[in-house]
């Protein structure tokens, strides 16, 4: 369920499913929101921080504002993508952590550092987890909307307590298994177009440094991510462009040019295509949120 935005900025979604593909359609994309990702069933790939994860039963992917990520699946009768979904926008709840010192410092560890890699997690350690869930689930249509910040702040605190000390139990397994796994070729891909999407985009300069011919690098990528490199791109740049709009008073022409498109008029249709506003309408909006 989604409330009221204004009220109290927090989505959740318990152990919803999607059997068939149009039921789920997974795009590169980046959000204002803090993200938890709860896999039940399912099967495809997981893909941020420029890496690429398998789906499986009992993964936990965390995406921070802001941060670039694609979920592609493959969905059918008997292969259902079953997933819980936590939003929310970490400024309205980080006072709540406040008063349990080592509680905050684990918010802020996800909200704030390093960019977490997914993990997996047993079935019984799901399910403290989804026994949170599910009990804001049964309790949210008896709430009236004044009560949604108090609940939805309890709802945050215990669930942070509980994975905190799943996460802290399984965090020496992670880094064996960040040890021995190896690279992608779409991964390579990624991280070259994170130092050069600034700049128009040349295949045959990509082709040369990666060592691929331009046809193996299209085809490549769209196998490996359900997107082409001209859709990742896109995304990135308007990820930095968000970013932009919000730290500094750079006029709209400069952000284009900061995220390589030289011109306005055709950065300005990207975002209201990609975000629903025009840059200048979602300054504004920013702006007023933040005052």
């Amino acid at each position: 369920m989604r409330t009221d935005l204004r009220m109290a900025p927090l989505y959740f979604s318990y152990e919803r499913k999607s059997s068939y593909e149009e039921q789920y359609q997974g795009v590169f994309h980046a959000h204002l929101e803090f993200e938890i990702l709860m896999i039940h069933e399912g099967q495809g790939s997981i893909i941020v921080n420029q890496r690429n994860y398998e789906i499986k039963p009992g993964m936990i992917c965390v995406f921070q504002p802001f941060q670039l990520h694609h979920v592609q699946t493959v969905i059918g009768e008997n292969t259902p993508f079953v997933r819980s979904v936590i939003q929310f926008e970490p400024s309205r709840y980080e006072a709540f952590f406040e008063n349990w010192p080592a509680l905050h410092a684990f918010f802020k560890q996800f909200h704030k550092g390093k960019p977490p890699t997914p993990g997996y997690y047993e079935p019984k350690e799901m399910e403290r987890l989804s026994h949170i869930l599910l009990s804001l689930q049964e309790s949210i249509e008896s709430l009236s909307k004044d009560q949604y910040l108090e609940e939805f702040s309890l709802f945050l605190i215990a669930f942070f307590r509980t994975f905190r000390s799943l996460y802290e139990s399984r965090r020496l397994d992670s880094r064996a298994e960040q040890q021995t796994r190896q690279p992608h070729q779409a991964e390579k891909i990624m991280e070259w177009l994170e130092s050069h999407y600034n700049q128009p985009l040349r295949l045959e300069k990509m082709s040369t440094d990666l060592h691929l011919s331009p046809y193996h690098l299209s085809h490549l990528f769209k196998d490996c991510t359900g997107s082409t490199i001209s859709e990742y791109l896109t995304a990135k740049r308007m990820q930095q462009a968000v970013i932009l709009l919000q730290s500094s008073d750079y006029a709209v022409s400069r952000i284009a040019e900061e995220v390589g498109i030289t011109n306005s008029s055709h950065f300005c249709k990207l975002f209201k295509n990609h975000f629903g506003s025009t840059p200048y309408q979602y300054r504004r909006q920013w702006q007023d949120h933040v005052k």
